[in-house]
């Protein structure tokens, strides 16, 4: 099978915008987390709870966006003309993780806030 480097760069370019380009933020899927860790929260405990996770989605959100953002740059820039860039590509692994976790957590607060009947 005789490749043209052409076509091999086009390969390698595929590969890697499949395995290490960041996630944007709105993609990532909340992990369930049970409301009952929340069965001790007031009302009030509730809320300031929902407004630190909510901050908190919000930052991590906003830098997995810039994240991917810049990973669609280096790999256009990258294939284009300078294919080592690409392994510059992803690293966000951590922080996606956390904000699935965080999205579960809210989650779970609206859910006890539902049950409890706060307003």
């Amino acid at each position: 099978m005789n490749l043209e480097p052409k076509r091999i760069g086009t390969i390698l370019i595929a590969l890697a915008f499949l395995s290490g380009c960041a996630t944007a933020g709105k993609d990532v899927t909340a992990t369930y987390v049970s409301p009952t860790q929340y069965s001790n929260y007031d009302c009030d405990q509730i809320r300031s709870e929902m407004g630190r996770l909510g901050d908190r989605v919000n930052e991590l959100t906003g830098r997995l966006d810039q994240a991917a953002t810049n990973d669609k740059a280096i790999l256009v820039g990258g294939g284009l003309l300078f294919w080592p860039a690409l392994f510059a590509l992803g690293g966000t692994k951590q922080q996606e993780a956390e904000l699935g976790r965080l999205k579960g957590e809210f989650e779970a607060l609206q859910s006890a806030a539902t049950q409890k009947k706060c307003s």
